[in-house]
């Protein structure tokens, strides 16, 4: 027997009819993995089945045709500024969301950076090394450590792997990701498994500040329907060319993640904006891109040694393999604000 043409199942003892089994999935007591020979693997279409994804491009010529032009940024660099941007909603059978008006040869390091995040980093070098992302050193540079009192390299304890892994909470540090997976395999009925970026006492300018960039991603929320996970991701601040598509990759990689570690078949990833925004350097090449018409999306997969996996915070790089991603030519140069 097959579900949607790709996976097998196989009906476990303790389903004895039809009726035992509609209980067991609209009730969402039991998790999808504990009945069915299944893994996040088999969550995908067909390639030729999916649609292609406009999201991404609708949203540069929104941003573009809609937003404001905000001379004084912090980085320097006048920008077009869009508030209250629609949310792309993406269906995980559809595809992974890696962009495919240009080529993203970067997938793996921005899958390696939430890895890292999750775990704890806050060094440069330590993400560069184990984790394979090495874009973080034009903000840890000697001269940026020195205005706010840190050591190069350091992105500070109320960086993203502070926040995640090591949230300051007496006794002793709060771990948002254990607490998030245990949440959800206890209590999947409930609406309140949430984590944050954002350690409100360390951020602010004026002496308060404690992260070398004040996180821009990662307020997620998750939610468990008829044993399928959802996840929201909101972004306070989007760098639509340059940081976003990151973004989308990586947090569709740990919606994939916290499935095959939950149990629960990954079904939706919602990405949604508050300060959305395009630098006036980066417009030619954008208005380049929204002339490309989208393709399919790609489909990420865990390699054997990482459908192996049971604890998140062992997940790598090297344990995903993405197929069918045929993207438009790269697009190079594209500025980065800093």
């Amino acid at each position: 027997m097959k579900l949607a043409g790709t996976a097998k199942i196989q009906i476990p003892s303790k389903v004895k009819s039809l009726v035992d089994l509609i209980i067991f999935y609209f009730c969402g007591e039991y998790r999808l993995k504990e009945f069915f020979e299944m893994s996040v693997n088999d969550i995908y279409l067909p390639h030729e089945r999916k649609a292609a994804d406009i999201q991404y491009r609708q949203s540069l010529a929104t941003i573009l045709a809609y937003g404001e032009k905000v001379l004084s940024t912090p980085q320097g660099v006048p920008a077009i500024t869009y508030i209250g941007l629609s949310p792309m909603v993406f269906k995980m059978k559809n595809g992974v969301p890696l962009v495919t008006e240009r080529a993203i040869p970067f997938w793996k390091s921005a899958i390696g950076e939430i890895c890292g995040f999750i775990n704890g980093v806050t060094k440069e070098e330590v993400l560069e090394r184990e984790f394979s992302c090495s874009w973080w050193k034009p903000w840890v540079t000697e001269e940026k450590a020195r205005e706010i009192g840190f050591e190069p390299g350091d992105l500070g304890p109320a960086s993203y792997g502070g926040a995640f892994h090591s949230f300051p909470y007496p006794p002793e540090p709060f771990n948002q990701i254990s607490h998030a997976i245990n949440q959800l395999k206890k209590y999947p009925y409930v609406r309140t498994v949430h984590i944050t970026p954002w350690i409100p006492y360390w951020i602010g300018r004026g002496g308060f500040q404690r992260a070398a960039v004040s996180p821009c991603h990662g307020w997620m929320f998750f939610r468990v329907i008829n044993a399928r996970l959802w996840m929201q991701m909101h972004q306070r601040s989007a760098d639509f060319p340059v940081g976003v598509p990151a973004n989308m990759i990586q947090y569709a990689a740990l919606l994939l993640m916290f499935g095959h570690v939950t149990g629960y078949t990954p079904d939706t990833f919602v990405h949604s904006f508050f300060d959305t925004h395009i630098y006036e350097d980066q417009i030619p090449r954008m208005q380049e891109m929204i002339r490309r018409t989208p393709r399919r999306l790609p489909s990420l997969f865990l390699t054997k040694e990482g459908l192996a996996i049971t604890d998140i915070f062992d997940f790598r790089p090297r344990h995903f393999e993405l197929r069918d991603y045929n993207p438009h030519p790269a697009i190079k140069d594209i500025p980065v604000a800093v």
